[in-house]
């Protein structure tokens, strides 16, 4: 079975915007269940299709599968639930790990977050001065609620995040 380790983070500051080149990625979900969730994603001119199950602690499943860029487009277009998530994924080497910094656009925009996999939960893991406050165990962070709650409609119970 694929098993996901993920940690996410607040972003704070800039200094991380010349560590990496940006992609645009546009996603959707066919299934956003506590149980299961199906994603649809078009990440510069590739398509995927991705299952992740039920996360417990920072661990889950996942299976991702690459599809036809048209496929996607099409899903994306006509069966995925709205809004659709956007943003730009920085891919930026920390050491032996990548972080993904995701800043996100249309009705999250506002929002930048970081992302680490992990080889395992108990890797021990330096923060770049950039990083903020962990984040990996709100629910409200994951790319599926954000579709279905996006950021703009946080109001005042938003935590301090990036200017950037």
């Amino acid at each position: 079975m694929a098993v996901e380790i993920e940690r996410k983070f607040l972003v704070v500051g800039d200094a991380w915007r010349s560590l990496g080149s940006g992609t645009v990625y546009r996603q959707g979900y066919l299934n956003t269940e506590k149980e299961r969730t199906v994603r649809v994603r078009v990440a510069g001119d590739r398509g995927f299709l991705t299952i992740k199950g039920v996360s417990e602690g920072i661990a889950r499943s996942e299976f991702e599968y690459p599809i036809p860029l048209e496929d996607a487009n099409e899903l994306l277009d006509h069966l995925c639930d709205r809004p659709l998530v956007e943003k730009v994924r920085y891919r930026i080497p920390w050491g032996e790990l990548v972080w993904e910094v995701d800043e996100f656009l249309g009705e999250n925009a506002g929002l930048i977050l970081a992302e680490i996999e992990l080889p395992d939960a108990s890797y021990p893991l330096e923060l770049p001065d950039w990083i903020g406050e962990e984040v990996s165990h709100d629910p409200r962070y994951y790319n599926s609620a954000l579709a279905k709650n996006p950021f703009c409609n946080w109001g005042n119970s938003v935590p301090n995040v990036s200017s950037g």
